[in-house]
Formats: structure tokens, sequence, C-alpha cells
């Protein structure tokens, strides 16, 4: 007797279903193993982090510890405790600096800054205007979660002319050298950097020194 059209539709069924289940292994190894699309060479790449020419912008604190009064017969009153020196002075400091990237850890540039300070009440206010080189070189650089170095401990030094005024006061013309450690940090805005600096600073005529603090902001051309 043979089987009945009704009976072999559900075992027909059932075997349709067996060989899509058996091909469906096969369909997905065939998916993983296309290849990838090739990039387009005509497509912009852009580097995380900028390096080259460069500008920058710094502004903090200058403190001297002295301010030794250079002519005293001009300046017969500026005088603390009966020497002729204003004590410890303390003002703003502004700069720019204009330089470039020879590599990620070392960079060199131009600075120039000025400021106003203050000392004893006798010894009154004076300015300071100085421009010269700076040098700086990353110790060490710690990458973020994607492998790109973005913050940065650092050295520098800088030296400088410097002009004082008024003439004869802490002085005229002096040499300013400067150095210390400092924190930079580039961020996501790929062209720009944070940082902050400490540096000694040092006054070669006046023999003062002192120390300035300057948070600065960078970009990178």
């Amino acid at each position: 007797m043979l089987p009945s059209k009704a009976s072999t539709a559900p075992t027909r069924m059932l075997l349709a279903l067996l060989a899509a289940a058996a091909l469906l292994p096969v369909a997905a190894r065939g998916q993983e193993a296309a290849p990838p699309m090739p990039e387009d060479p005509r497509a912009p790449r852009y580097r995380e982090v900028e390096r080259g020419f460069f500008t920058g912008f710094e502004v903090g604190y200058l403190s001297l510890f002295k301010t030794p009064v250079a002519d005293p017969a001009k300046f017969p009153f500026a005088k603390t405790d009966g020497k002729a020196e204003g004590g410890r002075a303390g003002g703003l400091l502004v700069g720019t600096t204009l330089g470039y990237d020879l590599s990620r850890r070392l960079a060199v540039a131009l600075y120039a800054l000025g400021g106003n300070a203050r000392a004893s009440l006798n010894y009154g206010a004076f300015s300071v205007l100085s421009a010269g080189g700076d040098i700086r070189l990353a110790l060490f650089g710690s990458s973020d979660t994607y492998g790109v170095e973005r913050l940065y401990f650092y050295v520098h030094g800088r030296a400088g002319l410097l002009i004082t005024r008024p003439e004869g006061l802490l002085g005229t013309n002096d040499v300013y050298v400067a150095g210390g450690p400092g924190l930079e940090y580039f961020t996501h805005l790929r062209h720009f950097s944070v940082g902050l600096a400490a540096d000694v600073a040092y006054l070669t005529k006046a023999k003062a020194a002192g120390l300035t603090v300057t948070p600065t902001v960078r970009y990178t051309f």
C-alpha cells in the first residue's frame, strides 16, 4: 500500500528543514571569509597629535626673592631695613613662544615675556621684558586607552636678554636664565595642548633669584 500524499508532506517538510540547518554553518563561514573592503587611498588621514611648527601662550606668577637697587644715588629712598633693596617682589608674567618640534620628545623655540612686579612700599614697582631661546626635552610620556601618548613630563631651559624699568632700580640690562620641570597634555583637539611649568629664574647682573609658575597653551600648525 503506497503512502498517501497527506502522510508524505510532513516528511518532506522535515527533510527541507534539516537541509537548511545543515547549510547555515556553511553560509556563515562563507560570510566570515569574505575579504575586507580595501581602504580608499584618497581618504584623508589625520595624526592624533600634531607635531611641527607651534606657537604658545603662557601667563603666570613671577616671584623674586630679593630686589637690590642698582643705582642707590638715583633711588636713595628705595631701602628696606636700611639696605638698598626692596626685599621680596612678585607680580604677573605673560609670555609667548614660537618654535618647532624636532621630534616628539625634543623642541626648540624663541620666547618673549614681560611682566610687572612690586616689592616694598619704598622700593615700588618695576617692569621686566625678556626675549631669547628655549629648549625642552620630554623625559617620558603616558598613553591613553587607545595607545596614543598625550601626557608628557618634561624639563626645559631658557636664556635671553632682559630689560628692566625704571632704569637704575633693579637694573637696566640684564641676562635672564630660567629652567625647570613641566607637564604637557595633548588634547583630543589634535592641534592644542595645555600644560603647567614651574621654573627657577635668575638675573645674572642683579644676582636675584626667583620662581615662576606658568600655565601654558600651545597650538601646533
